[in-house]
């Protein structure tokens, strides 16, 4: 058996490349200019014939080197020297795309090279393409004001060079750099607040204070950038007063149509990571204002990156739409929107979130059934899993199995590596899940504490349910 190419990294790249993109890498690598070895051409065809990048069983080794050196001794260093070069074209050829397709980032080299060899008339013509470049640019996101920043920069450092001190424009060049650096310290700020609240990390905010106390003496919250992730910031260091979560969703609305799908697609993110954060502390509310973000952003293909869905946005749209009774549209949704999962989480993923509906309709039979099929390698999904079959074992009296799935939980957190967050959620559930069952039904005052201590603890799912089910005992 020989050892295949399969796990290689190229392998794994030419995989993510359409068909425009590897027509054009063919070009790439037949050009002398970029690459002067037949050996890489030859690999490449072999490679892309047929369907040979998608079979273990083409990418062998020694196959791959009798086609492309024929009549010649496997050679494994040769054949490795090969794949070395050919990655480093192909990362070559990504590499100019990428730069090549930001007009502004273009222009911007293009303005340096007349600059460094003193082409006035040409960098001047470069930099009027670079205003309007920036002037047409439908965005204004973090990208576009560091872009204006570096605008200005160049400016300055042809006018540097020329002496002439009245044209260096040295306040643009502050307040532009200012600016850029705000909307991208905010950006920041608000990422490093999100992780710290789900894995408990512990981050320095550097000068955050002082940032905000200029932005606010400078009125800047006019900018797009600076105003959502302003509000962004304030919503998740005062989460008790909402009205800063109220003017980011007012600013998303008003100015999303500024920013390129990957910042607004963070963007959506965030304000949705704050309402769950608002939902785990029971703040019933605010799971119809997830479920509204969510909704908008698949309306809009804000959630849907290159065809695909996320399988934990799919999943988190399922867990906040059932509560809400929402199902006409989530049954919509699941049909509309499972073949945009990746295969491997697809079947998995839909069997749990119709599981999810029917078992917000108390049809615990089909529930039941569906989770008995479920599988999938993500801890948090297969814990959602277990705890709708808690809720469920506890309303068709099923104590035994209830205690033994609870006993299973116990040993699934102690022995697998879950974040922080994540293991107290479920370590609370199962703890108050268990008092809830072994309480005297019929002495008040232990049932008095066991609400209070419910209404108390943090974090803990389904608080309502289990504040209802005591409720319910004796009664």
């Amino acid at each position: 058996i020989f050892d295949p190419m399969e796990n290689s990294q190229i392998i794994f790249l030419l995989r993510t490349l359409d068909a425009r993109e590897l027509r054009a890498f063919k070009k790439w690598l037949i050009s002398p200019f970029h690459n002067q070895r037949e050996d890489l051409i030859d690999l490449f065809d072999y490679i892309m014939y047929k369907d040979h990048l998608f079979r273990e069983d083409q990418l062998e080794k020694e196959k791959i080197f009798k086609k492309i050196v024929p009549d010649t001794e496997y050679d494994d260093a040769r054949l490795r020297q090969t794949v070395h070069f050919l990655m480093k074209a192909l990362e070559s050829f990504l590499t100019y795309q990428e730069f090549t397709e930001d007009e502004a980032t273009l222009n911007r080299a293009l303005a340096k090279v007349y600059r460094s060899r003193k082409q006035e008339k040409a960098f001047l013509k470069t930099m009027r393409n670079l205003e309007k470049i920036q002037e047409n640019s439908a965005h204004r996101g973090e990208e576009h004001l560091r872009n204006e920043f570096l605008l200005h920069w160049e400016r300055y450092k042809f006018y540097e060079g020329k002496k002439r001190t009245t044209d260096l424009q040295l306040q643009e060049v502050s307040d532009n750099m200012d600016i850029a650096y705000i909307a991208s310290r905010l950006r920041q700020s608000c990422l490093m607040l999100a992780h710290q609240k789900v894995y408990k990390m512990d981050y320095d905010m550097g000068m955050m204070d002082a940032t905000l106390a200029y932005l606010e003496t400078k009125n800047l919250l006019h900018i797009p950038a600076i105003a959502i992730f302003y509000h962004g910031y304030k919503a998740f260091t005062n989460e008790q007063e909402e009205q800063h979560f109220r003017l980011l969703k007012d600013a998303i609305s008003a100015y999303s149509h500024f920013f390129p799908p990957a910042e607004i697609r963070e963007i959506y993110l965030m304000a949705i990571n704050y309402c769950i954060s608002r939902m785990n502390t029971g703040q019933k509310s605010f799971v119809r204002e997830a479920f509204d973000l969510y909704k908008l952003g698949i309306e809009n293909e804000v959630l849907i990156e290159n065809g695909q869905i996320s399988r934990f946005t799919f999943r988190n749209i399922v867990n906040t739409g059932t509560p809400l009774k929402e199902f006409d549209w989530l049954n919509g949704f699941i049909q509309s929107y499972q073949e945009s999962l990746e295969e491997k989480h697809r079947d998995s993923l839909v069997c749990f979130s119709l599981a999810k509906i029917h078992f917000e309709k108390r049809e615990y039979n089909q529930a039941m059934k569906l989770l008995a099929q479920f599988e999938d390698d993500d801890m948090l999904t297969n814990l959602y899993g277990k705890a709708m079959l808690i809720q469920m074992y506890y309303e068709e009296d099923e104590y035994d199995a209830l205690e033994s799935l609870l006993e299973s939980m116990r040993a699934y957190l102690k022995r697998k590596q879950i974040i922080s967050y994540h293991k107290d959620l479920y370590t609370n559930l199962i703890k108050y899940t268990k008092k809830l069952v072994k309480i005297n039904p019929y002495n008040q005052q232990q049932k008095d504490l066991l609400a209070e201590e419910i209404k108390n603890v943090s974090p803990l799912p389904i608080k309502t349910w289990l504040l209802e089910r005591l409720a319910e005992i004796s009664n």
